[in-house]
């Protein structure tokens, strides 16, 4: 049997690229998002290529959606096997320029998002015995950069309820993995600095294509691995940032992403 896989967010960017991918290896993909006609649009692109894909409309940040998204995979595929916990916005700034407002919204998405997703998927998962939690964090959700203390929080948040079910399912036939991007080509920006409220400026440092992205999820469903970084090179920031953190705050600053103030 093919496996049944969710992703949240999946209209753009990550989301979509992953969908689109893992149809292709034979999965039955259900996808949520906010945005109708975007999502309906990846589902039937995934169906004209011969794949199976559930389209649900709904809003990462309401539970009540999150639970009637997962219990609607159920239904029609008959089970769960992979949830993919992808939705989530960037908001851009010093931490003192970021109103209350922005930052309770991107606990609502990045963080509860991701919760409500994992909530749900573990219910599935403990009945059926077997299952695979995946968390698209970011590599800021390992070290911060200028400007993105707001975001980062948020993966970081992340990273840590990641860790700690890792820990509780660990001998388990339940996975959990964490995904940590770099900066991909996408319309994150874009929606970044809508939220923000102004112009963010890429930042230097390495970027990758959300293909790329997709096919290290690929191939951590195949086989399950605790942290993936589908851009190689960015663990050894991580190594970097816990063996000498004042030299990494000097290399991190050259990649922070300064809003254009209007």
């Amino acid at each position: 049997m093919s496996r049944v896989i969710a992703i949240t967010g999946a209209s753009a960017g990550i989301g979509r690229a992953t969908a689109i991918r893992l149809a292709r290896d034979g999965a039955a993909v259900a996808i949520c998002a906010r945005r109708q006609e975007p999502l309906e649009a990846a589902a039937a692109e995934i169906v004209a290529g011969g794949g199976q894909a559930l389209a649900v409309v709904a809003d990462v940040a309401s539970d009540a959606d999150v639970r009637r998204f997962v219990a609607s995979t159920v239904e029609r595929f008959g089970r769960l096997d992979v949830m993919i916990c992808n939705a989530g916005f960037g908001i851009a700034g010093a931490i003192d320029e970021v109103t209350p407002e922005q930052m309770r919204k991107l606990v609502d998405v990045n963080y509860m998002g991701t919760f409500y997703a994992a909530r749900a998927a573990l219910e599935i998962f403990r009945r059926q015995q077997s299952g695979h939690l995946i968390v698209i964090s970011s590599i800021v959700g390992k070290r911060g950069v200028p400007y993105m203390a707001a975001y980062s929080a948020t993966k970081f948040a992340q990273v840590g309820m990641a860790e700690c079910l890792r820990s509780e399912v660990a001998g388990s036939p339940i996975h959990v993995s964490v995904v940590y991007p770099v900066s991909t080509e996408s319309e994150f920006f874009d929606v970044m600095s809508r939220e923000t409220g102004t112009t963010i400026n890429r930042a230097m440092g390495p970027r990758q294509e959300t293909a790329a992205v997709a096919d290290a999820i690929a191939r951590a469903i195949d086989r399950p691995v605790p942290e993936v970084f589908p851009h190689k090179v960015s663990r050894a920031l991580v190594w970097l940032n816990a063996f000498a953190p004042g030299a990494c705050d000097r290399i991190a600053k050259r990649y922070g992403r300064k809003p254009v103030r209007r």
